[in-house]
């Protein structure tokens, strides 16, 4: 005769219980926590996630370049607590805490920066593949020297190849740009 009661024979003793195992933290992945063109981030990423891989996977922010992957090209520079960086090679989660700017975040708005405008104006750009980190160096350089020369703007975006040879129009919109910073 049904009862509607389970048996305790259905029902195992708490001591038989089946407890979920323990989960240990996976030491290959991390939370990352930074800012990226202003806007806060935080995800768990595998730990050896370059910086330039989380930036075009993760968040899809696709203006940063991979060029060459050994830090020799510079089409992967971005800004990284105002310094320029090779994302391709800095991990993800040693920009945790920081500030991150990508081309994407220079324009405000509807409106160029005047880097931007500056490179638009002078063709400082072929194909565009480097230009992205092209801008991004400049910016970092005419933070720290607004009355620039044209040597040391050579100097400073020494690290920034163009395959195109642009390397004329780069230098005329970079001293361009520290004219229109200044206006």
């Amino acid at each position: 005769m049904a009862t509607g009661a389970l048996s305790s024979v259905l029902i195992p003793a708490v001591t038989e219980a089946q407890l979920p195992d323990a989960v240990e933290p996976d030491l290959r992945h991390s939370t990352v926590s930074l800012k990226v063109n202003g806007v806060a981030y935080r995800k768990e990423i595998p730990n050896r996630t370059t910086l330039l891989q989380f930036l075009r996977e993760d968040l899809k922010l696709t203006g940063t370049k991979m060029g060459c992957d050994r830090l020799q090209c510079g089409a992967c520079t971005v800004v990284l607590n105002g310094k320029n960086v090779y994302s391709c090679t800095t991990l993800a989660v040693e920009a945790t805490g920081g500030e991150v700017l990508t081309v994407e975040g220079l324009a405000s708005d509807d409106k160029l920066h005047p880097i931007q405008q500056a490179f638009l104006e002078h063709s400082g750009f072929q194909c565009g593949f480097c230009t992205p980190g092209q801008m991004l160096s400049t910016k970092v350089f005419l933070d720290k020297t607004p009355n620039p020369t044209e040597d040391q703007a050579r100097l400073a975006l020494s690290g920034n190849l163009c395959r195109c040879a642009a390397y004329k129009k780069i230098l005329e919109s970079v001293m361009a740009a520290s004219r229109l910073l200044k206006a």
